[in-house]
This record gives structure tokens, sequence and C-alpha cells, in this order.
């Protein structure tokens, strides 16, 4: 149990209260066997409904049960309206019934939410409690697309306190856990999605992402997601902890369970209009692909090594693509440290004063706690831990990292953005340049396939893999490769004398001693993802790039809707 104070408990009390009573409310979903609409896409789903032989009414009741199966096992739920959602997708029938149409490209398909966007009606907490007790009066640009649609809204997700972890736990809602282990993190901060989604809770899913919070949690739960370019889908009516903040976009993306229902998605949202006028109207562009195409790929990203299984899943993609004609080379990319520690600069410009403004009296997270200790240590404390890190550990990727962590001044503010644009320049000249003439890059998603509980305390840096294309707005592709192999994946001594080590201080303790973060065993089975990255402005062009790499892959790897329930037997029979 969190420890709650006197100021606050009772709003952690009610919040909960009010959603296990209409988790409760479920009813007669959740004993019934839904087994054909839980196993079918959201592709499926349209076409069935489409076809007359499915409503969305038995649809959603169907989704209604797993979800609260999905919450029971993880935690993953904050608002729960089940009601609404009924009353929709009756609506939907009715209209069906009377017309013999679909109502839009997402008809009758349930889509689970994010917390940090407004439903007309619903709260919208972030998992602080001063927010809680507030409905929202309007619908966000993203969400009234997907009514259009024809979408049903039926929850919203957990994600972690402030959203700048990439473990999902806070005071108000909980720890939401992994649905393969329950010693692992869902990710974040779209973490309630990813656990949601993985357990076929939900036909598709909404996250956002300032610096992987649509692929960390994709990765960690075994599923798919696509983290668009800035200026692609609106984002007006996503509320965060630092509203106003530009120097990395945050942005909004599609998470499901196939390529199929990323790119079904992405059709409904990209280039929609935004309230503000900021998204360019230029919707979904149809890709034709070259029969052969041409990757770079890297299994280091220099900051933090990849695991052994984070680095067979990008070989065993690259091999996968090599047997169906298309050439792989191996690539070196800009310095990575460069892009982390702007990103790192940026973030903590006011000393995270705004962003941790909101705690009121909620208890700050200890995933929060390396992430924001730079500002806090005086001059001469930081001045000497980053010389006795550079000079006596021997580590200056860190000690740089480090250094970055303070509060600026307005016109130190501006010199880093305009170095983050320098950065971006040197990124199109050495990787997308006409010499390599590269279609896409992949990458590892983390160093780690998934962190366990209270990773993130001291490692918060391990994000560097995902941040990196935040810094430069890149859109990117995520999917899953493959699982954790306990004889596959062990340290040898042969991985630890390849080239692509980086910081000692983060590898020390990631691959060593008792507390190591990696331990092949005991994640056993779990997801391995990868990032599939494109240039700016093409992201119709990445979704073609992930079917490539997906159908290259093969479909008996054990992802996609079912995943969870394939797996569960398959450990019953170990």
């Amino acid at each position: 149990m969190w420890p709650f104070t006197t100021s606050n408990t009772d709003i952690i009390v009610t919040k909960r209260d009010e959603r296990d009573i209409a988790l409760a409310a479920a009813g007669s979903a959740v004993a019934e066997d839904h087994s054909q609409y839980l196993t079918a896409s959201a592709t499926t789903i349209v076409s069935r409904i489409a076809a007359g032989e499915w409503t969305a009414t038995d649809v959603l009741e169907a989704y209604i049960g797993r979800a609260v199966l999905a919450h029971s096992k993880t935690n993953c739920l904050t608002e729960v309206f089940f009601d609404k959602a009924r009353a929709r997708a009756k609506a939907l029938d009715d209209e069906f019934a009377r017309t013999g149409k679909v109502s839009g490209p997402l008809h009758g398909v349930p889509i689970s939410i994010k917390d940090q966007f407004e439903i007309e009606g619903v709260d919208l907490t972030i998992g602080f409690t001063q927010w809680a007790n507030n409905p929202s009066t309007t619908n966000a640009d993203l969400i009234t697309h997907l009514l259009a649609a024809g979408a049903v809204l039926f929850v919203k997700t957990n994600v972690p306190q402030t959203m700048l972890a990439f473990e999902c736990s806070n005071p108000l809602w909980g720890r939401t856990i992994n649905p393969y282990s329950p010693n692992y993190s869902s990710g974040g901060s779209s973490g309630g999605e990813g656990a949601l989604l993985a357990m076929d809770g939900s036909a598709l899913g909404i996250g956002t992402d300032i610096g992987g919070s649509l692929r960390i949690p994709a990765a960690y739960c075994g599923i798919y997601s696509l983290k668009p370019g800035s200026g692609r889908v609106s984002y007006v009516g996503a509320r965060g902890p630092v509203g106003g903040f530009e120097g990395i976009k945050t942005v909004a993306g599609p998470m499901a369970r196939s390529v199929d229902d990323v790119v079904l998605l992405s059709r409904a949202l990209l280039g929609k209009p935004s309230a503000l006028h900021d998204v360019p109207p230029v919707p979904f562009k149809e890709v034709s692909l070259p029969s052969k195409l041409k990757f770079g790929y890297y299994t280091s990203d220099g900051y933090v090594k990849a695991s052994p299984a984070c680095k067979r899943a990008v070989l065993e993609t690259v091999e996968a693509l090599k047997k169906q004609g298309h050439e792989c080379v191996e690539i070196s990319i800009p310095d990575t440290a460069t892009g982390f520690n702007l990103f790192v600069a940026l973030t903590s410009s006011d000393g995270y004063k705004t962003l941790l403004s909101h705690l009121g009296p909620d208890k700050k997270e200890s995933s929060l706690f390396l992430s924001t200790l730079g500002p806090k240590l005086p001059a001469f404390v930081r001045s000497f831990a980053g010389w006795a890190i550079e000079s006596v550990v021997g580590d200056k990727i860190f000690a740089d990292t480090l250094r970055a962590s303070t509060a600026k001044s307005v016109g130190e503010y501006w010199a880093l953005t305009s170095e983050r644009d320098d950065f971006t320049k040197e990124w199109y000249q050495e990787v997308w340049n006409d010499t390599l003439s590269l279609d896409g890059v992949l990458a590892p998603v983390q160093a780690l396939p998934q962190l366990p509980h209270g990773g993130c305390d001291n490692f918060s840096a391990l994000a560097v893999g995902t941040i990196l294309y935040n810094v430069l707005d890149m859109p990117v592709g995520c999917l899953p490769v493959t699982r954790v192999d306990a004889k596959k994946d062990q340290i040898t001594e042969e991985w630890e004398q390849e080239e692509g080590h980086g910081t000692k201080i983060m590898e020390k303790g990631v691959y060593y001693g008792a507390k190591k973060l990696y331990d092949p065993e005991l994640s056993n089975g779990l997801p391995v993802n990868i990032q599939i990255v494109g240039k700016r402005w093409e992201d119709e062009k990445v979704l073609a790039l992930m079917k490539v790499v997906d159908g290259a892959l093969g479909i008996n790897r054990g992802f996609g809707p079912g995943a969870w329930d394939q797996f569960q037997e398959a450990q019953l029979k170990v």
C-alpha cells in the first residue's frame, strides 16, 4: 500500500472505489467466452460488422470482459466508463440496422485511451490527486476524430507520475505490472495501454511519446506502435504537466496488436484537423515500396551497449530481410550521447519546477529520483561529481549527462534548441545521405528487453535509445521480433569484448552485480522488440516498412491477437 498523506487519502480511496464499482458492473461479460472477438484484429472487427456478422455491442462486451481480466492481472486501468460505451455501441448498431452501412473506418472498434486525453464528462488525472474530480468539458481533437470514425471508447489507462519516467506507477492509481511477468514493468509512459493491449483487453489504443512512451511499453509488452513525427496528429486536448514546452515535441500515436491495425488507426488520425491549425492538411499518403529495400542497422547506440537479447532481435531481423532479398548494412550513427544530453538539458531548463509542481500532497515516485536530481545539486557538488565521474571513474559519457541536468537561462535554452537543430542536420548528413541511400534504420528499442520494478530509480538513462528519435523528430515504428531466451541471451566473454560499450557506470549496474537489471533467466520468454526509423514526414513509409519487416519475420513467432493466452498455455506445458 502506498504511504498516503491525510490530504490525499480520501481522493485516492474514492477514485479507486469508483473504478472498482465500474469494473464490477461489467456483469456477465467477464465470464462469457468471447475468443472469436478477442483474437480478431481491429481490421477484422470492422469487416465482420460491415458484413452484418457481428454487432458493435457484442464486440464491446467481449472487450469489456477482457479489460476487467487484464486489470485484475496488471492494474492497467484508470477511468472506466462502460455505460457510455454501451450506449455508443447500441447507437452504432441502430444506425447500421437502419442504413446497412458502417459509420466510419473504426465502426464498432473498442479503443482505450491513455489517461492524458480530454474526454467529455471523464476525469483526466495522469496520476495527480489534485487533478481528480474535475471532469473534462470537451473532447481532445484526437477523440473527436476517433468518434467521427466510428470508434467506441470505453476505458482510460495508467501512466507514471509526471509521465517523465518509463515505469508505470503513481500514488493515485498504483503500479501497472507487465502482463508476462509480475517482476517487470509494463513500461511508460503509455504503460497501461501496453499491458491492456497485450492481454487483448482493447482492440486499439492511443498513447503519446516524448522520450519513448509509445515504443517502450510496446517493447516491454510485445505489441506494435508508431511514433509519428510532430505535426501529423493533433495534440490539442492532451494535457500534460509541462504545458507549452516545445524543446522536444510530444506526439500522439497508435498502439495495436498488429501492423495492419497500426495502419488502420493511422489512416484515421494522420493529417486530421487541429484546433490550433498546426497539423498540415495532408491526409494519409499511399506508399509504394521498391521490391528491394536497403536498411541500415546498429546493435549499440554507444551510450549503453545493447544486451545479447536486444542485439539478437536486430540481427535476426536483418537475416530475415536478407532472405527476402533486401540489403542490410551495418552503420555508424552520430554520437548518441550528444542527442541524449540535449534532451536532458532541454527538459531540465526550469529545474523541473513546473513538472513537479503538480504533485501537491503526493509522494514523489522513486522512478523520478535520478532524472530530476541534477538541478537540485549545488553547483559545486555537481562540478565535483562530474569531475570525479570523469577523472576517477573514467566515465566521461555519464559525467556529461550529469552536467547537462541544470536550470538554465532563456539564452541558454535558445542555444540548446539551436544545438538540437545542428544535431539533426548532422544526422541527415551522415545517415540519410545519398551515398548510403537507406530506406530505413533498424535499431534496438533499449539496451534491455524490459525493466524490473525499481530499475528506473537509478537507470533512467536507459531511455537513450528511444529519446534519440524524439530529439531528431523522426517517425519510428516498433514491433516484436522474438522472446528472451535464457540460453541464447547470456552475457558471454565474446559479447564483453565486442565494440559498442558506453557509459561504465550504467553498464556495470545493468549487467553485473547482485542487483543487475539484465537477467535472461528471470526474463525468459518476455518479448523483445526493435525500432524501425524513417526520415521526417515519411510516417506512411515507416508503416510500409513495418509491414515488410513483420512479413519477413513470419506469422508464427507468437505475437498478435491471442498472444497472451498462447503464452500462458505454453507455460503450463513446460
